[in-house]
Order: C-alpha cells, then sequence, then structure tokens
C-alpha cells in the first residue's frame, strides 16, 4: 500500500545530516545552480518496478539530492537498512522525510494510539537517518463535531512534538483534498496552519501540499506568504492529473519564485506522476524550479 492509496481509504528539527548537493548552501567550486530552498522527490512516484538502489540512482542522475518516503522500507532488515543508508551516502542523497505512522490525529479517542504508534515509529526514523515525519489528520469520525476534532488534532500534536523534540525530529502535517478522500478531515491549509500556531512547537510543523489545496480551495500563494513561518516541507504536483509542473493549472514558475523571495530554506518535494520518462520530467522540474528563480 502506497500513501496515495491509503488516504483515499483510511487517510492513514532534523537528525545531523549532510545537506544535498542542489542545496543553497553548496560551496564546492564545480557545484550546479542552485535554489535557496532544497529539492526532494517522493520515491512512490519513480520507477516503482526497478529495486530501490536503482530508483535512488535515477533521482540522483536527474539531479537531486534528497528523497522521501513512505513505506518502502516495512520489510527491511537491520542489514538492509545499512546498505541502503550506504548507498543513498555514496549518491549524495538524504533522506528528507518519511510517512510510517497511520494513525490519524483527529480522533480524540485514538490520541494514545497515535502516540504509541509515533513512539514505535521513532527508531526506524533513527534507522533512516531521516529528519522529518508525516503524519495525517486520518477521517472524520462519526458524531464528532469539527470542533472537537479540530481540537483534538492540537492535543495530539501538543504531546506528539514534545515526544519528536526529544528525537530531534519534526513532525510534518499533511492536507489532503475531499476528491482523494471524501472522509479526510483536514483538507484545508487554512485551519492546518491555524493548528500548527496553538500547537507551538518547532517540532510540529506544516507540510503544504499546493496539489491538494488546489483541489480544496485554492489561492496557494496568500496562504503562503501569510504562513510561511509554520511551513516545513512543500509537495509539488499540477492539477488535475497529479503531473509535473507546468502540465496544468498551477503556476509554478510564480510559487517558485514566491518562495524563494520567502527566504524559504527547506524541503520542495516533487511528488508527481510523470507523464513520460521519470527522469526527463524530474530534470524539467528541477530546471523550472532554477529557471524561476534566476539560477539557471
Amino acid at each position: 500500500m502506497n500513501r496515495r492509496e491509503f488516504t483515499k481509504t483510511a487517510a492513514g528539527a532534523a537528525f545531523a545530516v549532510a545537506l544535498p548537493p542542489n542545496s543553497v548552501f553548496d560551496t564546492a567550486a564545480d557545484a550546479k545552480p542552485t535554489v535557496p530552498f532544497k529539492l526532494s522527490v517522493m520515491l512512490w512516484t519513480v520507477n516503482k518496478q526497478l529495486p530501490f538502489e536503482q530508483r535512488l540512482e535515477n533521482v540522483a542522475e536527474a539531479g537531486y539530492g534528497a528523497v522521501e518516503l513512505v513505506n518502502e522500507f516495512e520489510k527491511w532488515s537491520d542489514e538492509d537498512f545499512r546498505r541502503m543508508n550506504s548507498k543513498k551516502r555514496a549518491l549524495g542523497i538524504t533522506f528528507d522525510a518519511t510517512a510510517g505512522v497511520w494513525k490519524g490525529i483527529a480522533d480524540p479517542a485514538g490520541r494514545d494510539t497515535f502516540l504509541t504508534d509515533l513512539q514505535n515509529f521513532f527508531p526506524v526514523a533513527h534507522k533512516l537517518e531521516c529528519p522529518g515525519v508525516i503524519v495525517l489528520s486520518g477521517n472524520r469520525v462519526e458524531g464528532v463535531s469539527p470542533e472537537v476534532h479540530h481540537s483534538a488534532c492540537i492535543e495530539a500534536l501538543k504531546r506528539a512534538a514534545d515526544l519528536a523534540a526529544k528525537q530531534n525530529v519534526t513532525l510534518l502535517l499533511e492536507n489532503i483534498d475531499q476528491e482523494e478522500n471524501p472522509k479526510y478531515y483536514l483538507t484545508s491549509v487554512a485551519e492546518g496552519f491555524e493548528i500548527i500556531r496553538k500547537v507551538d512547537n518547532p517540532h510540529g510543523k506544516f507540510l503544504y501540499d499546493f496539489f491538494h489545496e488546489q483541489i480544496s480551495e485554492g489561492n496557494l500563494i496568500k496562504k503562503l506568504e501569510k504562513n510561511i513561518d509554520q511551513v516545513g516541507l512543500v509537495h509539488i504536483a499540477d492539477v488535475p492529473g497529479r503531473h509535473e509542473p507546468g502540465t496544468g493549472e498551477i503556476n509554478y514558475t510564480n510559487i517558485f519564485r514566491k518562495l524563494a523571495e520567502l527566504k524559504y530554506d527547506r524541503y520542495a518535494a516533487m511528488e508527481f506522476e510523470p507523464t513520460g520518462d521519470v527522469g526527463t520530467s524530474l530534470r524539467g522540474a528541477r530546471e523550472l524550479a532554477l529557471r524561476s528563480v534566476g539560477a539557471s
């Protein structure tokens, strides 16, 4: 089950790691042009039929220095973790974020289960040398009011962020649109930012998924400007179709430019399904980001 399949049904800072080669902090004389933020790729979108290590190679060949994971590691042995970490380091890649905690935070009766699942997942994040853990609101609970759901999200994330701080991990709360999962609670970015503000912990941030928010409510840039300090990660895909930037209605040139203008320095992760060759699509998205901020 990948993350997209999960959210359609159940909806499911940092370790000291080397900066990726496409970071603004590159100092090597032969470093490639950079953007002020860091670029990553959600690995579930890349050649799922190929072995994991080959998929990492595909990402590195396209010029990226980080990937995000979902459940690719679920059946790994300790030796697998060592081998994959060695491979990523050899390629100059970081695992910047991962999903893996599938109990949501909006169900007040499920809070203890969520916190237990999160605690149990921290060792996996450490094995991955991964500083960010994606969390979900989960589905609405029948008979529970929006106000109670909202409060439950705040309380669960407050307690979770305190636990994450002890592990040097950042939690990233994600919005999902109502078309992908009609039952999912947190479809509004505006509400997501309100939750993060009330949590008031640097180890709890918002994962602003532009694809989902364009479907849900739109007005992407204004909300980005207003809430940039609460953004821990952004996800990139166009609407409709979840394909690469430039195939749909979202003006990613303006979004990349605005991210740079706002001095956003965290990750922007490509989470699109390529319409053609994966490498070509990934390189094209990276080059669009470079051109948008005048770094090409």
